[in-house]
């Protein structure tokens, strides 16, 4: 099964950036949008799970979450993968107002990586960019319009203070995938405690 652990941003998040994409939608008809319930900040994504250690995937991701202190972000800015030249996926970036804010983001990210590895759920590898999709594209675009307007896009600050784990379940035919949560990992250390997130789930 195909699972990810995310943060999940909360209610008055979703209604600002709701409204601000809601024309782009109109305008941008071609492209494929994420409908905003499914919204989310990936940390770590894992393609084949065997059902029989989900719940070790799960303890993997609490101790990680339960060394990091919550974290203050917002959305912000825009972008695309693989490049503007040839869009295929379009986001929402994700700044934090904390000077350490985006660095503890990224070590719970790492951090997950790694525990969801140590018990056989190998996450997908790469630099790790902070993001939240908003749309795909069939074919391959140019965005440099685009980005000059998401671009001035921020949103409201918020605090993460959860990891929710998700099976992803594929949609029929060309329906869009189901994200079925099933577990949810409360972050709740102190400052500096998300670098030692790797000790605290060494076997």
């Amino acid at each position: 099964m195909r699972v990810f652990a995310a943060i999940v941003p909360p209610e008055d998040a979703h209604a600002d950036l709701e409204e601000f994409v809601e024309v782009r939608r109109e305008v941008e008809s071609d492209l494929r949008w994420t409908p905003a319930h499914l919204w989310h900040v990936t940390l770590a994504f894992m393609a084949e799970v065997p059902e029989r250690i989900l719940d070790d995937v799960g303890d993997a991701v609490a101790a990680v979450a339960a060394t990091t202190v919550p974290i203050p972000l917002r959305l912000r800015g825009a972008g695309v993968f693989p490049n503007p030249y040839e869009a295929r996926v379009v986001w929402v970036g994700v700044a934090s107002d904390d000077g350490t804010g985006l660095s503890r983001l990224e070590s719970l990210a790492l951090g997950t990586r790694r525990a969801c590895g140590r018990v056989g759920a190998t996450a997908a590898g790469g630099d790790y960019r902070p993001h939240l999709t908003l749309a795909r594209s069939r074919r391959p675009f140019e965005a440099t319009r685009w980005l000059r307007t998401m671009d001035t896009y921020a949103g409201p600050s918020w605090t993460a203070e959860e990891v929710t784990i998700f099976v992803s379940h594929r949609g029929e035919g060309r329906g869009r995938p189901h994200y079925e949560p099933v577990a949810v990992c409360p972050l709740g250390g102190e400052v500096g405690g998300a670098g030692d997130a790797d000790d605290a789930v060494s076997p």
